[in-house]
């Protein structure tokens, strides 16, 4: 029997991604299947497309997507066709010792969407049932829904980094990650919250969306004027999402006696600490610890059913200024030359129209 097929945009090396025929993904009991309706591209999408960063050729890219429901298989834990729902993209093995103790991003077997397995730049995506995390489509938009994993990884930050809500909070670094963790700070409570970055342009964005100062680091008086801040004390809570050497040295300087700071950002380079900077860890006592993706136990977690009730009742905001530019599926080749020259200031959506 021929197989059935679909669109998909497929990478088949640097630069070459090409609309075409794809296979269909074959649909089991336990799963099922979605119709991609927005997909976001991820930065980590950036040196698979760019810099020979896939894990094998040809793939279909995409991990940050929702879509709706039009087939299902078996047990579905109540699932239905029609039904709204976002991906969660990790796929752990459930069975190792890491998996058994709810820390399924720390699987060594794991597999990812759009990274180790085909992903949702495409028409239809399959997954188990414990992957589909619903969503309100009456309050929340499938462009909204298609960014609910980096808004989960900011919640997952502020979980790992022990946060009891009150208390100064600073953010180092403006980026999506540091948005979102700024109003999951917000949503829990923070006394006051502080926004680092290099950028006066996003920074004024930012106080948009709920920071009460900000403080842009290439300024010689940054410092006096983050610990003005404080009043000299420091930071209760730091955030550092940006996975630069200079902000996590700064995260270090800011910190309060007995604070804690969680690392979120992901280096590229070496980072390294001054004696000096150093000490002040253990002269200050803090706490210090990382975060990585955004899931705990049940599979996938509350951080993606957090996410999918505060966007509901309008707590944490993903607005339109947020999407920096949509294209058609079709034109997935044209939306990543978006990123060829650097960053851009915002989310790039790939959407399949009716």
């Amino acid at each position: 029997m021929k197989s059935q097929m679909m669109k998909a945009a497929v990478l088949y090396g640097d630069e070459d991604i090409r609309y075409e025929d794809a296979p269909m993904p074959e649909l089991r009991p336990g799963e099922v299947k979605v119709r991609v309706r927005a997909a976001g591209i991820c930065g980590s999408d950036i040196p698979r497309v760019f810099q020979s960063g896939a894990f094998y050729y040809p793939i279909i890219l995409g991990h940050e997507f929702s879509g709706e429901i039009v087939e299902t298989c078996g047990e579905v834990n109540g699932l239905r066709t029609g039904g709204c729902v976002v991906g969660a993209p990790l796929v752990p093995c459930m069975k190792c010792g890491d998996c058994q103790k709810g820390n399924y991003a720390s699987c060594k077997q794991y597999s990812f969407f759009g990274s180790k397995r085909q992903g949702a730049f495409c028409d239809y995506v399959v997954m188990p049932a414990i992957h589909a995390v619903p969503f309100d489509r009456e309050r929340i938009s499938f462009q909204q829904a298609a960014m609910f994993e980096p808004a989960t990884v900011g919640l997952h930050g502020l979980f790992c980094g022990d946060y009891q809500g009150g208390g100064e909070v600073a953010i180092l670094g403006g980026g999506t990650i540091g948005l979102f963790t700024m109003q999951w700070a917000r949503i829990f409570g923070a006394k006051h919250i502080t926004v680092f970055d290099i950028d006066d342009q996003r920074l004024e964005f930012l106080r948009g969306y709920g920071a009460d100062y900000t403080v842009n680091t290439r300024r010689e008086s940054f410092m006096e004027e983050a610990l003005a801040v404080t009043g000299g004390a420091g930071f209760d809570y730091v955030f550092e999402t940006a996975g630069q050497s200079a902000t996590m040295n700064i995260a270090f300087q800011i910190a309060a006696v007995k604070s804690r700071l969680c690392f979120i950002g992901n280096p590229h380079k070496d980072v390294v600490f001054p004696p000096a900077t150093w000490e002040l860890m253990n002269r200050k006592e803090f706490r210090l610890t990382a975060s990585w993706m955004s899931y705990s136990p049940p599979y996938p977690g509350r951080e993606w059913s957090l996410t999918a009730h505060f966007l509901r009742e309008g707590q944490l905001k993903i607005t339109d200024d947020l999407i920096y530019k949509t294209y058609p599926m079709s034109q997935a080749k044209e939306a990543f030359l978006n990123f060829k020259s650097g960053p851009v200031p915002g989310k790039v959506l790939l959407l399949n129209e009716d």
